[in-house]
């Protein structure tokens, strides 16, 4: 069983995650963080750091985020295993998945505005059930 970054890290990137892991295994990608699935010790001590609650337990991952998990594996299936966050910066991908995954607005087009939650769309913890308005900027992401 290994940890899950999901949608809320795309285009985020916080990184609280990677300082805060024990072992390294936590990579940067061109658009979102990636946990390797077999350097983690399944520790925990990456999900409650995240600011975006974007990191899940394989076996926790909401249903509607279940393919970040293929996402993640298909990552290092292309990079191998690099043998540790701290050697590499940011590695690109060709996967599917990151051609694919929709933009998130430039930082600049979300100043002054605000979700219903009354977060704005990074600090959203509840990107998935927003729903929306045309006032919403994390609706249906």
């Amino acid at each position: 069983m290994t940890y899950v970054i999901a949608l809320p890290c795309v285009d985020v990137k916080d990184r609280a995650c990677v300082d805060e892991c024990p072992v390294d295994c936590i990579y940067e990608g061109e658009r979102s963080l990636y946990i390797h699935p077999d350097e983690c010790v399944d520790c925990g001590a990456c999900e409650p750091v995240c600011p975006v609650e974007a990191i899940y337990c394989e076996d926790d991952l909401p249903e509607q985020w279940a393919g970040y998990y293929r996402a993640n594996v298909d990552f290092f299936e292309e990079i191998g295993s690099p043998g540790g966050a701290a050697r590499t910066g940011v590695l690109l991908s060709t996967t599917r998945w990151s051609r694919r995954c929709p933009r998130r607005p430039d930082q600049s087009t979300l100043a002054g505005l605000q979700c219903r939650h009354d977060r704005c769309w990074v600090r959203c913890k509840r990107v998935q059930q927003c729903g929306g308005t045309d006032h919403c900027l994390c609706r249906g992401l």
